[in-house]
């Protein structure tokens, strides 16, 4: 069995081809190019040289002989590295028999001089420095054609080395075609007939790669695709239609939920309740029933499609007694063929039907009612439909929970409102009535005795008392008819200040002082009240002329009433006279403000009432209190 080439393998195997050729053409490239830079150096030690020999000729001949030996030995020396090379440099004699032959007659024709030049009793003769010049200037001509030579190799190199980059690159480009671009051109081709929907299509595979491996799998999908778009048309269809199915029941629940929670009673709800779930579950007749709270018996509460003898004898049936009304230690929702069924059941045979749907209508464990569902042919019904039902059944019950709910709270609101009244009247018009008793049997104790002064006096009480009976009377309309705004608590306190000098005929001043967070409504209903209550207070005691309001903002909110009457003794007093200031604490204590009253005798009264800062926010017990005997 062959190896499988993998394309990883094939591409890296031509990349290290084309890099092993391009290393070993670019060191050959370096080995020429050091060639002549060593025989480069050495042509100019030649020439150096020669230079070194002019030299020595013109010192002789002019008898500057002192320097001849250190001459010599340069001289010597540059024989030497000729001879030996320095690859440091570089620097070396071109390898061949011409260049090392002429080195050595080079040398050889040195030391027949050097003797001569060094002894200072023998002159130096032209011919012998012109001897010594010409084998120098031969040498470094056979070096030179040495250097000619490796020019001509370095170019010829350099040639083969762009020659080898365009194969190389050629080479290259026809691999990446045959192993990459071919198959990916041929891979596109085939997506192209799937997307066009050719599912037939096929891509013929030419190597063991990845390509290849590609290719069998994208044979694979495609197998697989045609298999699977002949059933696709038919699992679409089951698609659409169970997403219809289930758009119907969002719908229908939609629908149901809405209604239920526009209903405005009862009677309303059940009827509508009826006609909608018939239409939706497509049932002949409906009948909703209603258990009582211990779950003996069902009332039939609204019906559509039954017969008249149906429904009067179903008006009211026991638990348990047949297939409608479940007892609640059994309630299921339960699909029941009554053609089937053996025992006392010919009512709903009498009628037609063969196909009883029952589902129980509870909310928090607790059975409510039962919808029952009829269909006049046998009926499969599904999972699905009596999900929905028991859905629309659970909202039935919230709803109608919603409603008890609601008339729980209105019933709540109306004891409220009149425990409020009975509150107010016991605290005002009720002590002036016990006041007005006394005075009665008073002036009917005087009338028997026939005392006319006293009589009188009685007569004036009772006038007065009624008068002031008359006047807690205004006071409560005008409690109860002040509204408050939820964002300032001001137009209330001008329309409180305006009737109160209606009633009295007193001037008065509202002073307001700081921006601060609005009070709550509940807040503010009772510091009105206790504004009202002080300001009562000083139409019925205090005998002023002026009374000044004034509001502050922040950091808290302070209400001080300050009036310029008469005054009195703040010191506690059980007596009827601090019946007011009584209510005002009680009022205050219920929203956790601080009432103060400070009085002196002959410089009137200021009345403050401090409320506490976020008392919207920190204290919702307050707040409880506080709406449960709010006037509205």
């Amino acid at each position: 069995m062959q190896a499988r080439q993998s394309l990883a393998f094939k591409l890296t195997a031509s990349g290290v081809a084309c890099l092993v050729l391009a290393l070993a053409s670019i060191a050959l490239t370096l080995w020429v190019t050091w060639q002549l830079e060593g025989g480069a150096a050495a042509v100019n030690e030649a020439g150096r040289m020669r230079m070194m020999t002019y030299r020595m000729a013109l010192d002789i001949s002019t008898g500057q002989r002192a320097g001849l030996a250190q001459q010599a030995a340069a001289l010597d020396a540059t024989l030497d590295l000729l001879h030996s090379g320095d690859p440091s440099r570089p620097l070396f004699v071109p390898s061949g028999d011409a260049s090392r032959r002429e080195l050595a007659l080079v040398r050889q024709q040195w030391l027949d001089l050097r003797e001569t030049w060094l002894d200072q009793r023998m002159p130096v003769s032209p011919g012998q420095v012109e001897v010594m010049v010409a084998r120098i200037d031969q040498f470094v001509t056979v070096i030179e054609q040495r250097l000619s030579y490796w020019t001509a190799v370095l170019s010829g190199f350099q040639l083969a080395l762009i020659a080898l980059s365009i194969g190389s690159a050629l080479m290259l480009l026809y691999a990446s075609h045959l192993m990459v671009l071919d198959p990916l051109k041929r891979l596109g081709q085939a997506l192209g007939a799937i997307r066009g929907g050719d599912f037939g299509t096929r891509v013929k595979v030419r190597a063991d790669d990845e390509f290849g491996e590609l290719a069998v799998g994208f044979n694979a999908m495609a197998a697989r695709l045609q298999s699977q778009y002949a059933e696709l048309e038919d699992k679409v269809r089951d698609k659409t239609a169970k997403i219809e199915a289930q758009r119907q029941r969002l719908g229908a629940l939609y629908e149901v939920s809405a209604f239920i929670a526009e209903a405005e009673n009862l009677d309303d709800m059940a009827r509508g309740f009826v006609s909608k779930i018939r239409r939706i579950a497509r049932a002949d007749a409906v009948a909703l029933r209603w258990s009582d709270a211990a779950n003996k018996r069902y009332l039939l509460l609204a019906q559509e499609g039954l017969p008249a003898s149906f429904r009067h004898e179903e008006q009211c049936l026991p638990s348990g007694d047949c297939h409608c009304g479940q007892s609640a230690a059994t309630a299921r929702t339960r699909v029941i063929a009554i053609h089937a069924e053996p025992g006392p059941h010919g009512l709903c045979g009498r009628a037609g039907f063969e196909t009883l749907l029952t589902v129980p209508v509870s909310l928090h464990h607790h059975i409510h009612g039962e919808i029952d569902l009829f269909f006049r042919s046998p009926q499969a019904v599904s999972q699905e439909d009596q999900s929905l039902v028991e859905l629309l059944a659970s909202h039935l019950a919230g709803g109608m929970e919603g409603l008890r709910a609601a008339a729980s709270e209105k019933e709540a609101a109306v004891a409220s409102e009149r425990s409020l009244l009975a509150q107010e009247l016991h605290d005002s018009i009720a002590q002036s009535l016990a006041f007005l008793k006394i005075q009665v049997q008073l002036l009917r104790g005087a009338l028997r005795k026939g005392d006319a002064p006293a009589t009188e006096r009685s007569l004036a009480e009772i006038e007065t008392g009624v008068l002031e009976s008359y006047g807690d009377v205004r006071e409560l309309l005008m409690h109860f008819r002040t509204r408050v705004d939820v964002e300032d608590i001001e137009p209330a306190l001008r329309t409180t200040l305006q009737k109160f000098e209606h009633q009295t005929g007193l001037s008065t001043e509202l002073q307001t002082e700081g921006h601060g967070v609005p009070l709550p409504p509940d807040i503010q209903i009772q510091v009105l009240h206790v504004i009202q209550e002080a300001l009562s207070n000083v139409r019925k005691h205090s005998q002023a002329s002026h009374v000044r309001l004034r509001v502050q903002q922040t950091p808290q909110w302070r209400f001080e009433v300050m009036d310029n009457g008469v005054g009195f003794d703040p010191a506690p007093d059980p007596g009827e006279s601090h019946v007011g200031m009584r209510i005002m604490r009680e009022r205050a204590q219920r929203i956790g403000a601080e009432l103060s009253v400070q009085s002196t005798p002959g410089a009137g009264t200021r009345v403050q009432i401090s409320v506490p800062q976020n008392l919207g926010t920190e204290d919702p017990d307050i707040h409880e209190n506080a709406l449960a005997t709010a006037g509205r």
